[in-house]
């Protein structure tokens, strides 16, 4: 997800650190928050308490590639026991990282992540393991995929000789240094939206989940070359960015369609980045001055899926303090909830815990405050339904006590999710 720290492989002795101050870190959310189960003291409301669970690059989980699988085991439901712990009632699983899969999938390898080589059976299923154990902690497992990024490289060789990229090295397009699936080719909206479906259709998931990845980020210097796939399908729109904003358009109706018909009552999610347009470009748009608009940049209408209520629910990503100049966490905050009024869409707001005590990071984010005075703003808005927190390892870490400090301002009582 963007400007999110990735980290790779670590040591075992890291591990063993990180496990060590995990326990530490159980303990002190158990007694700010007490010490009952989830829901086991009567939760009083409903409400969105979220926690990323990233495996791209290892980010979140497994700690490093090729742990056995008892150690991947004991990690995930780790993780899980820690969500219980701060009194969060639902993860949401990063099950397929890059064109890639952590189920026994027909369509694509198994994650390079779980073994450290694309396409090794584990020896185990993850997600099925995630989807039992968090339903029996009462937790949600909301199943989180990227449609488009194939690779955090530009080299097919490094993928499994049937990796479907390579078979049909017609749908991918090198940017940025990775490798993409290329969102204006009918075929590979209709290949991703099979793949990512037949987890769906395996597994009682929660929700579908989508992050903010669609067209790539902008990269200086550099062009997304669709120009084949612009010539033979861009023809009916005013120009290539309107074009580029129908194929998301599309593959969120896709998606929402399948998902109905594959497993009605399954919800379906997208977390975008916070800045739909400034209003210095739109003025609908938000009194914000951020360098990337979601409209313009990754063409992607989010104003819309709200408002036409095509999901059912989003999690805009506004990761700045209260006060920051460019996009401040306050502004944001209302006219999110302004777009989310009356549609039927539901709000929760994405909140950067991994910015609590970061080096680099503004003053605002040296204070073990900051998090917990935007659950505290976000109470005066009735369409706000709840926060989602990136990500796993920092609710594990917890360097400056911010989700602690959430834990006990926020969340002394269970709650349940919004259904």
């Amino acid at each position: 997800m963007a400007a999110r720290a990735m980290s790779g492989a670590r040591s075992s002795a890291g591990a063993l650190s990180r496990r060590t101050a995990s326990l530490g870190l159980l303990a002190a959310l158990t007694s700010a928050a007490g010490s009952s189960p989830a829901y086991a003291s009567g939760p009083r409301r409903r409400e969105m308490r979220g926690v990323w669970l990233a495996t791209v690059a290892n980010r979140d989980w497994p700690s490093r590639p090729g742990l056995p699988p008892e150690e991947q085991r004991a990690e995930l439901i780790a993780h899980l026991d820690r969500a219980v712990a701060a009194r969060l009632n639902t993860v949401i699983f990063q099950v397929r990282p890059t064109a890639d899969a952590l189920w026994p999938s027909p369509y694509e390898p198994w994650a390079e992540y779980l073994t450290g080589t694309q396409g090794r059976d584990p020896g185990w299923d993850p997600l099925g393991t995630a989807v039992r154990e968090a339903h029996a902690r009462g937790l949600e497992l909301h199943a989180w995929f990227n449609p488009y990024r194939v690779a955090n490289h530009t080299d097919p060789g490094r993928l499994t000789p049937d990796h479907p990229a390579r078979v049909h090295p017609e749908w991918v397009v090198a940017y940025g240094g990775k490798l993409y699936y290329n969102p204006g080719l009918p075929e590979v909206r209709r290949f991703v939206r099979v793949a990512m479906l037949d987890a769906v259709a395996k597994y009682p998931v929660d929700a579908v989940h989508f992050d903010d990845y669609f067209y790539p980020y902008p990269v200086a210097g550099q062009t997304f070359d669709d120009d084949a796939a612009y010539d033979a399908y861009g023809g009916g729109f005013a120009d290539r960015a309107a074009w580029r904003r129908d194929n998301t358009d599309r593959l969120v109706r896709e998606v929402a369609a399948g998902i109905r018909r594959v497993r009605p009552g399954t919800r379906f999610g997208i977390s975008p980045f916070g800045v739909w347009r400034n209003a210095a470009t739109d003025p609908r748009g938000s009194d914000t001055r951020a360098g990337v608009q979601t409209y313009d940049d990754l063409y992607a209408d989010t104003r819309k899926w709200v408002r036409e209520h095509w999901i059912d629910y989003i999690v805009p990503q506004i990761y700045w303090n209260i006060g920051f100049p460019a996009a401040d966490y306050a502004k944001l905050l209302d006219w999110w909830a302004a777009e989310a009024a009356g549609t039927g869409t539901r709000l929760y707001v994405g909140e950067a815990l991994y910015k609590a005590g970061a080096a680099g990071q503004p003053a605002a984010w040296q204070d073990p405050a900051e998090l917990s005075r935007h659950l505290t703003l976000a109470d005066a808005y009735p369409q706000v339904r709840g926060h989602v927190f990136f990500a796993a390892q920092d609710v594990a870490r917890d360097p400056l006590g911010a989700m602690a400090r959430v834990v006990a301002d926020h969340y002394r009582r269970p709650a349940r999710p919004p259904r």
